[in-house]
Formats: C-alpha cells, sequence, structure tokens
C-alpha cells in the first residue's frame, strides 16, 4: 500500500514558490510493521521533501532509534562524546542520556521522573538570553516577542560524518501563547510562531538565493572546522538572528581545548549534494566554522568580478563569519522558514544534509517538554558538488 502525503501548513508569510515542495505529513503507515516498499517512498520524501511527520505516533526509544537508523545503516551515535555517558552538559549542549538506549537523548524542559528508565533529569529548553550578546527586554517578551535560539546542522564535525537524519519525538508538549519571532537586525523581520516551534531552512534556498559571483565562491570553498565545537564556542555569544556568532575573542584556544588531533578534524565542502534529487544545499554550520579553503577559477572561467579568482586559505575568523554571514543571512528571513508547531505524539524526521534548524522561544518554569531525539553519524561524508556542477556554477 501507498503512503500519502499532504503539505505541512506553512506561516502567511511564506514563499510559497521556494517552499513549495518543503515538508510532508505521511499517512497509511504503520510504524511497528513498515514494508521495504513504503521505507523506499518514506526515503524519498524524506529527502525530496527534508521535513517529514508522522502524527499521533506511539513508539518506543529502540524502535525509534531503529528507524532513523534505516536511513544509514552503518552508523552510530553523531555526537563526539561517549554516548553511554548518562548525561553531558555544555552552555550549548544539554543531554541526558536514556539507558540501554543511547542513540536516543531525552531533551526538553522542567523536571521529569521515571521517564523511560531515567529516575530524574532536569531539562533546560535554551533560549537566546543564554547565548545572544542582546537580549529581548523584559516588556518585549512579556508582549511575547523572542528570537531564535541558534541555527545549525546536527553533527560533531570532528571524526565522525554528519548524520543524514534526525527523528524527534515529542512525548510531552507544552501548550501556551503563541510568540513571535523577531529578528532584531535592523530588517524588521518578524514570524508568529506557536511555543517552542523548531524552525527550519530548507538550506538550497539559501544556495539558490545567491547571486552568480557567490554561487561560484561557493562551489569552490571548503570549510575547516574547529574540534569539540560546543566547547569551543562556550564562551561566545550569538547575533541577534542566531545565524553567526560575534566577533569577540571569546573562543576557547584550541591548545586549551580537550585532546584532538588534526587528522580528525572536518573539512567538507560548503555545498552537500542532495542524494536523491542533486541538489546543492549550502551546508555549513555557521557558529564553528574555523577556516575556509576556496579552490581557484577552473581554466577557462570567467573572471569577471568573481571573488577569490586565485583561490584562498582564509584564517582570520572575522573574514571566514563575514563571508558566511553575507550567505546565510537571507537564507533565514521569515518567508523562507517553517516552524513546526509540534502536537504531542509527533514523530518529525528531518533530512540533516538539506536544512538548518533552530529553537524559538521561551518556556515557564512549570511548562514541561519531553522529547527525544536521535541522530546518528553518518556511514560517510556528504558529497560534495559534481565536475559539472563546478563548470556551471563557477
Amino acid at each position: 500500500m501507498s503512503i500519502k502525503l499532504t503539505p505541512l501548513p506553512l506561516s502567511v508569510k511564506a514563499d510559497r514558490n521556494r517552499l513549495a515542495e518543503f515538508g510532508r505529513e505521511i499517512h497509511g503507515v504503520d510504524l511497528n510493521n513498515v514494508t521495504p516498499a513504503q521505507f523506499a517512498e518514506i526515503r524519498e520524501a524524506l529527502y525530496k521533501h527534508e521535513v517529514i511527520l508522522f502524527r499521533n505516533v506511539t513508539i518506543s526509544p529502540a524502535d525509534q532509534a531503529a528507524f532513523t537508523k534505516a536511513f544509514d545503516t552503518t552508523t552510530g551515535y553523531g555526537h563526539a562524546f561517549d554516548p553511554s555517558v548518562s548525561e553531558i552538559s555544555t552552555r550549548l549542549l544539554q543531554m541526558h542520556g536514556i539507558p540501554g538506549v543511547p542513540e536516543v537523548q531525552l531533551i526538553g524542559h522542567g523536571t521529569v521522573f521515571n521517564h523511560e528508565g531515567v529516575a530524574r533529569a532536569d531539562l533546560n529548553h535554551p533560549t537566546h538570553k543564554e547565548f545572544h550578546k542582546t537580549v529581548v527586554s523584559p516588556e518585549d517578551e512579556a508582549k511575547g516577542y523572542t528570537r531564535y535560539y541558534r541555527w545549525h546542522i546536527d553533527a560533531a564535525f570532528y571524526d565522525l560524518s554528519p548524520p543524514r537524519v534526525t527523528s524527534l519525538y515529542g512525548a510531552v508538549v507544552p501548550k501556551g501563547i503563541p510568540q513571535i519571532v523577531r529578528y532584531d537586525d535592523g530588517s524588521g523581520d518578524e514570524l508568529p510562531v506557536t511555543l517552542g516551534a523548531t524552525a527550519f531552512v530548507n538550506t538550497n534556498n539559501t544556495f539558490e538565493l545567491l547571486p552568480a559571483e557567490y554561487k561560484s565562491l561557493a562551489v569552490r570553498m571548503k570549510v575547516k572546522y574547529a574540534p569539540h565545537l560546543y566547547a569551543w564556542v562556550n564562551n561566545t555569544h550569538a547575533v541577534s538572528t542566531g545565524i553567526a556568532i560575534e566577533n569577540e575573542g571569546l573562543e576557547v584556544p584550541l591548545g586549551d581545548l580537550p585532546p584532538w588531533t588534526e587528522e580528525k578534524r572536518k573539512v567538507l565542502s560548503a555545498l552537500w549534494k542532495n542524494e536523491v534529487t542533486g541538489k546543492l544545499h549550502f551546508q555549513v554550520h555557521p557558529s564553528i566554522a574555523h577556516e575556509l579553503l576556496i579552490d581557484p577559477l577552473p581554466a577557462g572561467a570567467n573572471r569577471t568580478g568573481a571573488l577569490y579568482p586565485d583561490g584562498a586559505h582564509i584564517t582570520d575568523l572575522r573574514t571566514v563569519r563575514d563571508i558566511l554571514f553575507k550567505i546565510q543571512r537571507p537564507g533565514i528571513a521569515s518567508n523562507l522558514v517553517y516552524a513546526h508547531d509540534w502536537q504531542k505524539n509527533d514523530l518529525v524526521l528531518f533530512h540533516n544534509r538539506g536544512l538548518m534548524h533552530s529553537v524559538t522561544g521561551a518556556l515557564k518554569d512549570d511548562d514541561l517538554r519531553v522529547f527525544h531525539q536521535c541522530n546518528l553519524h553518518g556511514s560517510d561524508d556528504p558529497a560534495p558538488p559534481s565536475a559539472e556542477d563546478i563548470k556551471k556554477y563557477a
């Protein structure tokens, strides 16, 4: 029996042309008995639509891990720390492992007792007030204004290849007054969201919006990431949109990080090629990019107006961030964002190699939110642009 797909509801501000294929709810599937033919359709839907939703699902952490792993079967836990450790906490990463299923992490807000083998977990829904250099005033927060927390990709970017898929399951979902994400960058941009919505953007749109000279730059660009990403940026602050780090010199010196080796640092193309659609996604984690390596223009390419036509190795962090900001900020405009309105027992899977996402909003002390998150590192690195892509865009 074939699956049925229906579009996810977009905001009134959405660019319905650019988001026409983004996000689908899947119907007619029993996740306890998925046939090979149904799974092939689900996989194709994920890569084509980037976010897929199953409503009103009851799924155990073990079954969630198994379903997630089916998209990349030779994988393990997606972060560069021991998943058998029951809890990890830095300023930017708080996770609690579920006993017996270390691939699935307990995230959310509030104190949880006796949940899936966890005796007690004190969860914190991160807000911009913990990470941004500037914050929404208490007066405006009382009026419902908030921000994105941090646009990111689920990946360690050290030793392990980025996950293909992340799954999120809403076991307990609080309800409250809707909020308004404010960009606070002079653009006047805003986006109404439901309480605790997860925001997603398709990074193929990020690439397609670029002018020709930046497409040429993107197709020639590789990114070298810092080791131990969350430790490296633990003391830093984000800009008001959550798409970049402020240049304050607060990064932890590489020599002061936990032990690391140069050969395990990830160097990846800035563009990742969708393995089903063939589309190019500008897929760079903006917070932890450390260096840019830019290839020269290929022989015979038009050099008029080209950026770095002879190639470059950019190690100045401010320059790295300035270049990435110019490329990535247009891609998070409010008309390009899908903000998921969570319902209890939602299971959302997203293509972690084709989009970025961010937490939104601020929860009250008595708002209880319990989610199960699973992402498994990739069995290989994302595919870079092909020779044909380079010839077309460089």
